[in-house]
Protein backbone atom coordinates (compact mmCIF):
# COMPACT_ATOMS: atom_id res chain seq x y z
CA UNK A 1 0.00 0.00 0.00
CA UNK A 2 1.21 3.76 -0.81
CA UNK A 3 3.01 4.54 2.71
CA UNK A 4 4.50 7.84 1.25
CA UNK A 5 0.96 9.19 0.06
CA UNK A 6 -0.38 11.92 3.22
CA UNK A 7 -3.16 13.38 0.81
CA UNK A 8 -5.29 12.35 -1.78
CA UNK A 9 -5.12 14.56 -4.82
CA UNK A 10 -6.73 15.09 -7.40
CA UNK A 11 -4.68 12.96 -9.96
CA UNK A 12 -5.43 9.74 -7.50
CA UNK A 13 -8.73 9.96 -8.88
CA UNK A 14 -9.60 7.25 -11.22
CA UNK A 15 -12.43 8.71 -13.93
CA UNK A 16 -16.00 7.45 -12.97
CA UNK A 17 -16.06 5.51 -16.24
CA UNK A 18 -12.38 3.71 -14.91
CA UNK A 19 -13.91 3.28 -11.42
CA UNK A 20 -16.91 1.76 -12.59
CA UNK A 21 -15.75 -1.35 -14.79
CA UNK A 22 -13.55 -1.87 -11.77
CA UNK A 23 -15.69 -1.05 -8.93
CA UNK A 24 -16.39 -4.50 -8.09
CA UNK A 25 -12.96 -5.83 -7.65
CA UNK A 26 -11.87 -2.37 -6.10
CA UNK A 27 -14.28 -2.81 -3.60
CA UNK A 28 -13.46 -6.56 -2.65
CA UNK A 29 -9.81 -5.39 -2.16
CA UNK A 30 -10.82 -2.37 0.22
CA UNK A 31 -13.16 -4.66 1.55
CA UNK A 32 -9.73 -7.34 2.59
CA UNK A 33 -7.57 -4.49 3.44
CA UNK A 34 -10.50 -2.91 6.32
CA UNK A 35 -11.06 -6.14 8.41
CA UNK A 36 -7.75 -6.21 10.39
CA UNK A 37 -8.29 -2.61 10.71
CA UNK A 38 -11.79 -2.80 12.42
CA UNK A 39 -12.15 -3.52 15.84
CA UNK A 40 -15.32 -3.78 18.01
CA UNK A 41 -14.98 -2.32 21.43
CA UNK A 42 -18.23 -3.34 24.10
CA UNK A 43 -21.67 -3.84 22.77
CA UNK A 44 -22.01 -0.56 20.73
CA UNK A 45 -18.62 0.55 19.80
CA UNK A 46 -16.61 -0.14 16.53
CA UNK A 47 -13.26 1.53 15.44
CA UNK A 48 -12.46 1.55 11.83
CA UNK A 49 -8.89 2.58 11.21
CA UNK A 50 -8.42 4.76 8.47
CA UNK A 51 -5.85 5.45 5.64
CA UNK A 52 -4.83 6.69 2.60
CA UNK A 53 -6.47 3.74 0.81
CA UNK A 54 -9.62 3.78 2.79
CA UNK A 55 -10.02 7.25 2.28
CA UNK A 56 -9.10 7.32 -1.05
CA UNK A 57 -11.97 4.26 -1.91
CA UNK A 58 -14.41 6.45 0.28
CA UNK A 59 -13.79 9.32 -1.96
CA UNK A 60 -14.10 7.22 -5.07
CA UNK A 61 -17.46 5.75 -3.84
CA UNK A 62 -19.18 9.39 -2.95
CA UNK A 63 -18.16 10.73 -6.82
CA UNK A 64 -19.90 7.17 -8.26
CA UNK A 65 -22.90 7.24 -5.91
CA UNK A 66 -23.91 11.52 -6.04
CA UNK A 67 -22.01 11.95 -9.60
CA UNK A 68 -21.00 15.47 -8.36
CA UNK A 69 -17.81 16.24 -10.91
CA UNK A 70 -15.35 18.40 -9.95
CA UNK A 71 -17.64 20.68 -7.47
CA UNK A 72 -17.89 17.37 -5.31
CA UNK A 73 -14.34 15.90 -5.60
CA UNK A 74 -13.54 19.38 -3.75
CA UNK A 75 -15.72 18.85 -0.87
CA UNK A 76 -14.49 15.00 -0.46
CA UNK A 77 -11.00 16.03 -0.41
CA UNK A 78 -11.59 18.88 1.96
CA UNK A 79 -13.89 16.36 4.14
CA UNK A 80 -11.48 13.07 3.82
CA UNK A 81 -8.33 13.89 3.78
CA UNK A 82 -7.77 14.90 7.08
CA UNK A 83 -8.72 11.41 8.30
CA UNK A 84 -5.38 10.36 6.00
CA UNK A 85 -3.05 9.83 8.84
CA UNK A 86 -0.07 11.85 8.74
CA UNK A 87 3.04 9.72 9.44
CA UNK A 88 2.79 10.10 12.98
CA UNK A 89 -0.46 9.30 14.00
CA UNK A 90 -3.10 6.88 13.65
CA UNK A 91 -7.03 7.68 12.35
CA UNK A 92 -9.81 5.96 13.08
CA UNK A 93 -13.77 6.32 12.87
CA UNK A 94 -15.37 5.47 15.71
CA UNK A 95 -19.28 4.19 15.02
CA UNK A 96 -22.03 3.78 17.83
CA UNK A 97 -24.01 1.00 15.98
CA UNK A 98 -27.35 0.66 17.64
CA UNK A 99 -30.18 -0.59 15.14
CA UNK A 100 -32.87 0.36 17.27
CA UNK A 101 -33.60 4.22 17.19
CA UNK A 102 -35.26 4.50 20.42
CA UNK A 103 -32.02 2.41 22.27
CA UNK A 104 -29.49 4.37 20.17
CA UNK A 105 -31.31 7.71 21.11
CA UNK A 106 -30.93 6.73 24.91
CA UNK A 107 -27.48 5.56 24.87
CA UNK A 108 -26.08 8.55 22.76
CA UNK A 109 -27.70 10.70 25.38
CA UNK A 110 -25.91 9.17 28.08
CA UNK A 111 -22.59 9.39 26.43
CA UNK A 112 -21.62 13.18 25.67
CA UNK A 113 -18.22 13.82 25.84
CA UNK A 114 -17.22 10.21 24.60
CA UNK A 115 -15.04 12.02 21.89
CA UNK A 116 -12.62 13.16 25.16
CA UNK A 117 -12.26 9.59 26.91
CA UNK A 118 -10.72 7.42 23.96
CA UNK A 119 -7.02 6.13 23.88
CA UNK A 120 -4.65 3.60 23.24
CA UNK A 121 -1.87 2.49 25.79
CA UNK A 122 1.56 0.73 24.56
CA UNK A 123 1.97 -1.35 27.44
CA UNK A 124 1.00 1.38 30.47
CA UNK A 125 1.67 4.46 28.49
CA UNK A 126 -1.44 6.32 27.83
CA UNK A 127 -2.23 8.00 24.20
CA UNK A 128 -5.09 10.01 24.41
CA UNK A 129 -7.22 10.00 21.52
CA UNK A 130 -8.19 14.01 19.67
CA UNK A 131 -11.08 14.67 18.32
CA UNK A 132 -11.50 16.04 14.57
CA UNK A 133 -11.76 19.66 14.99
CA UNK A 134 -14.37 19.44 12.20
CA UNK A 135 -17.72 20.11 13.88
CA UNK A 136 -18.31 19.83 17.51
CA UNK A 137 -19.51 15.62 18.16
CA UNK A 138 -21.55 16.67 21.02
CA UNK A 139 -24.29 18.76 21.34
CA UNK A 140 -24.66 21.34 23.96
CA UNK A 141 -27.73 18.83 25.72
CA UNK A 142 -24.81 16.79 26.26
CA UNK A 143 -26.32 13.97 23.42
CA UNK A 144 -22.89 12.44 21.38
CA UNK A 145 -23.17 11.91 17.62
CA UNK A 146 -22.93 7.76 16.34
CA UNK A 147 -19.93 8.72 14.53
CA UNK A 148 -16.83 10.29 16.01
CA UNK A 149 -13.49 11.12 13.86
CA UNK A 150 -10.64 10.46 16.25
CA UNK A 151 -6.27 10.75 15.71
CA UNK A 152 -4.19 9.50 18.15
CA UNK A 153 -0.89 11.60 17.94
CA UNK A 154 2.39 9.46 18.47
CA UNK A 155 5.82 10.99 19.17
CA UNK A 156 8.80 8.56 17.62
CA UNK A 157 9.68 6.81 21.17
CA UNK A 158 5.71 5.61 20.89
CA UNK A 159 6.38 5.11 17.26
CA UNK A 160 8.68 2.45 18.13
CA UNK A 161 7.61 0.86 20.71
CA UNK A 162 4.17 0.07 18.39
CA UNK A 163 6.73 -0.80 15.78
CA UNK A 164 8.58 -3.11 17.43
CA UNK A 165 5.67 -6.28 17.59
CA UNK A 166 7.33 -6.48 21.73
CA UNK A 167 4.45 -4.25 23.48
CA UNK A 168 0.97 -4.87 24.11
CA UNK A 169 -1.34 -2.12 22.41
CA UNK A 170 -4.69 -1.44 23.77
CA UNK A 171 -7.74 0.72 22.65
CA UNK A 172 -9.93 1.65 25.31
CA UNK A 173 -13.19 4.25 26.27
CA UNK A 174 -12.95 5.24 29.82
CA UNK A 175 -16.29 7.01 29.89
CA UNK A 176 -18.76 6.51 32.82
CA UNK A 177 -21.54 4.92 31.20
CA UNK A 178 -19.14 3.11 28.22
CA UNK A 179 -15.62 1.96 29.91
CA UNK A 180 -14.24 -0.77 27.79
CA UNK A 181 -10.67 -1.88 26.45
CA UNK A 182 -9.28 -4.39 23.70
CA UNK A 183 -5.68 -5.73 23.44
CA UNK A 184 -4.78 -5.30 19.69
CA UNK A 185 -4.05 -9.01 17.81
CA UNK A 186 -1.10 -9.09 15.32
CA UNK A 187 -2.90 -8.69 12.10
CA UNK A 188 -3.99 -5.57 13.41
CA UNK A 189 -1.05 -3.96 14.72
CA UNK A 190 0.63 -5.32 11.65
CA UNK A 191 -1.71 -3.16 9.53
CA UNK A 192 -1.51 0.05 11.67
CA UNK A 193 2.47 -0.34 11.36
CA UNK A 194 2.12 1.00 7.81
CA UNK A 195 0.09 4.37 8.54
CA UNK A 196 3.51 5.62 10.49
CA UNK A 197 6.99 6.92 8.41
Amino acid sequence: MSKEKRTIQKEDIMPLDVYTSQRKELRKKIVDFKKDRRIPLGPYATFYFESYETMLAQVQEMLYIEKGGEEQLKDELTAYNPLVPNGKELTATLMFEIDNPVSRASFLGKVGGIEEKVYMKINEELIKAVPEEDVDRTSAEGKASSVQFIHFKFNDDQIKKFKSGLNQIELGIDHDEYSHSTKLNELTINSLISDFN
